[in-house]
């Protein structure tokens, strides 16, 4: 990716990460949206959270498969230090092991942060607390008995950090698939979250633009065009040796 790509794409998940701050801060469409997924009596959504089928699917599943991936990576990672068939993988694999450390560590810290609860905390949704955006204060006089831990999605963030395999692959059909697995599993959770009252629309948008932003900086720091070498022919590296 050219320089001025990346910088492109950063200026671009920046101002898109201030324009969803700025309209979920100044709105009501997190709770419209969420409304839809209310059944109209206390703690009860769409998607019941204790569900067992629904749960090992999209929560605990999905999790185990992201761990067991991660281990693989890192395990490949390692073995490349020893065998040369994996050298040529190695800064695609430490791309997407940093991506799937860093975004979902990140988020976690916001989380820890920012003390916004989720939406089935609520007094709106039979819970007891009061609903706070997220850079408005509590009302005067109300002593929280704990912080709020639902700003962003934390449980996406997994998914999102596949988002990494858009810069590993070189061809645009390639990219595109990676791109599309990291947005397609990155919603799955996060809408899951939000159908059983865990999260707003807004938690889950924060935190897919906040992995972009991550993913781009762990991508300028590796180095441009992880793996570009071992995806080209001798005669396209020879090509682009007269060219320069």
């Amino acid at each position: 990716m050219k320089r001025t790509t990346w910088t492109s794409q950063l200026l671009l998940a920046s101002v898109l990460l201030a324009a969803v701050l700025i309209l979920f801060e100044n709105t009501n469409i997190d709770l419209q949206l969420q409304d839809w997924f209310f059944l109209g009596r206390p703690h009860e959504w769409m998607v019941d959270d204790k569900n067992p089928v629904g749960r090992l699917f999209f929560y605990t599943g999905i999790k185990v498969l992201l761990v067991v991936l991660g281990v693989a990576l890192v395990i490949g990672l390692i073995a490349s230090f020893r065998w040369p068939a994996l050298r040529a993988c190695r800064k695609r694999l430490l791309m997407v092991v940093l991506s799937m450390a860093l975004v979902p560590l990140v988020i976690a810290g916001l989380k820890n942060t920012t003390n916004v609860y989720w939406p089935d905390q609520l007094t709106r949704y039979g819970g007891n607390k009061p609903y706070v955006k997220v850079f408005e204060s509590y009302p005067a006089g109300y002593k929280q008995p704990h912080r709020g831990y639902g700003f962003p999605a934390g449980h996406a963030s997994g998914g999102f950090s596949l988002l990494a395999l858009y810069f590993v692959f070189r061809s645009k059909r390639a990219k595109f698939f990676g791109l599309l697995a990291g947005l397609a599993l990155g919603w799955t959770m996060g809408l899951y979250q939000m159908a059983k009252g865990v999260h707003f629309l807004s938690h889950t948008l924060v935190t897919m633009l906040g992995a972009w932003l991550i993913i781009l900086i762990i991508y300028r720091a590796i180095g441009d065009d992880p793996g570009a070498a071992a995806d080209q022919s001798p005669v396209d590296q020879a090509r682009g040796g007269l060219n320069r």
